[in-house]
């Protein structure tokens, strides 16, 4: 198992990228609304990368069957935990959330990160829902620091989510990112303490809890990208991509600009 270290240097191109992807979703927060297609949140998004002179990592990324994936963003609405596929048939609905994951390649390193929006209002156990996934995801980051374990980040996120009945989806991970995508390790969601990768500084992981309402069972959809929970109840997607540092991590992602426009 190869796992790439970064200099500071490509730490701080590795924050460039990441920063990108935090305005795209900041810009696709002044969007998100009833009445609108997941298909335009796409073309934003598209338009807004490579107006920054970035390339949208997703779009032609293949799938374990060989399947390119047709968009730039991944939507995920409702009961779609990830990769969900944007079209100009699905319209956002008052009360829906939408899940966005968002990579960007930009001078020669990935950025990845991903929030999940209300539409409108929502329900009140939606909104649980949200709250806990994103407070999981900063309990895992505080464990992503050199000396730890992968494993110390999934027990993290696993305790917070199923000691308030949440279901924390097994077969989907987070990641090592760089100048790949997807490298090593892979960061699972759940696990023991001390078990897994050891985390060395240098290393820059994405972290991303995928947790669900009802139960943690998920099927993978006839488009052969989406996934969806068994139960149809809803999902909740959370992503910041983290420098390994000795003492403290180090998130290179943001939600600020998100949250200048989106409040749970």
């Amino acid at each position: 198992m190869s796992i790439f270290l970064k200099t500071d240097e490509e730490i701080e191109l590795m924050r460039a990228a990441n920063l990108l992807v935090g305005s795209t979703l900041g810009e696709l927060a002044r969007h998100i609304r009833p009445g609108v297609t997941t298909a335009y949140l796409d073309k934003i998004a598209e338009t807004f990368i490579r107006d920054y002179g970035a390339e949208p990592t997703f779009k032609g990324f293949p799938n374990p069957y060989g399947a390119p994936f047709p968009a730039s963003i991944c939507t995920s609405v409702n009961d779609c935990v990830v990769h969900g596929i944007p079209n100009e048939e699905q319209i956002l609905k008052e009360g829906d959330i939408i899940s966005i994951d968002c990579g960007v390649l930009l001078n020669g390193f990935n950025g990845d990160s991903a929030y999940t929006f209300p539409v409108g209002e929502i329900t009140e156990d939606v909104r649980a829902l949200l709250l806990t996934t994103k407070e999981s995801l900063y309990k895992g980051i505080e464990q992503a620091v050199h000396g730890a374990y992968t494993g110390d980040i999934g027990y993290a996120v696993q305790q917070q989510c199923e000691s308030q009945g949440y279901g924390v989806v097994r077969e989907l991970c987070g990641h090592g990112i760089g100048r790949e995508m997807h490298e090593e390790p892979q960061v699972s969601n759940y696990g023991k303490r001390g078990s897994g990768t050891l985390l060395k500084a240098g290393m820059c992981i994405a972290i991303e809890p995928m947790i669900t309402l009802g139960a943690r069972h998920i099927w993978l959809g006839q488009d052969r990208w989406s996934i969806v929970t068994r139960d149809k109840k809803a999902a909740a997607h959370y992503e910041h991509t983290i420098a390994i540092r000795k003492g403290k991590p180090e998130v290179l992602s943001s939600f600020a600009e998100i949250e200048k426009y989106i409040q749970l």
